[in-house]
């Protein structure tokens, strides 16, 4: 009898019977490649967008930022850090309605667009194979990646609890709510750099 990883390993596919399969609705998205989105006038960050506590402000109303910008800092293993998603000033930090089924507030950064979109400084990595893994994973920590699952769980702390234990490493892009085509296309027009990603974590 193999193992669960071993027939992974060999491609074998499950099905189950029962369950709920709504009109997929696509092909609307699927089939176009993806764009740049404009740069909306206002932009508001809540500070919490994942499991765990939100970080430290780094910025006060009035302040210039640039797309990339750590607009807050953390101290414990389950925060993580907000960036500004553009460059422009810092109109507010208050409560604002979040995007949550509840409809609740939270304490949000508001961004005013330059539509200038202008970056900080980036410091690439030149060769992530030469890292040790605890530097890549902190890399992504202080990226602020986390999960979209409901809980919002910080990615790093994900890789650095499977590290040395993965036989195998599995990229779910399985899309099964209608419409949804994100992932479909990311892997359509960026394949050579999903792959590199998966490397990246393979490697942690």
């Amino acid at each position: 009898m193999l193992s669960l990883i071993e027939q992974i390993k060999t491609g074998s596919l499950w099905d189950f019977p029962g369950g709920v399969h709504p009109q997929e609705n696509k092909t609307q998205s699927n089939q176009s490649e993806i764009v740049k989105a404009s740069v909306p006038n206002e932009l508001v960050i809540p500070l919490k967008q994942h499991i765990g506590k939100p970080g430290d402000i780094l910025v006060s109303v009035g302040d210039r930022v640039l797309k990339g910008q750590p607009l807050s800092q953390v101290n414990a293993a389950f925060m993580l850090p907000v960036h500004a998603p553009t460059s422009g000033t810092i109109t507010a930090i208050e409560p604002r309605t979040i995007a949550h089924p509840s409809g609740l507030s939270d304490l949000c950064i508001v961004i005013e667009s330059d539509q200038q979109d202008q970056w900080i400084e980036l410091e690439p990595i030149a060769d992530f194979t030469a890292l040790e893994p605890d530097a890549i994973i902190e890399k992504i920590r202080l990226a602020g990646i986390s999960g979209m699952g409901g809980a919002g769980f910080p990615t790093a702390k994900k890789i650095q609890s499977g590290l040395q234990r993965t036989e195998i490493l599995i990229l779910n892009a399985a899309e099964c709510e209608p419409y949804i085509t994100a992932d479909d296309r990311l892997m359509q027009d960026f394949a050579q750099e999903v792959i590199e990603g998966s490397i990246s974590l393979s490697m942690s």
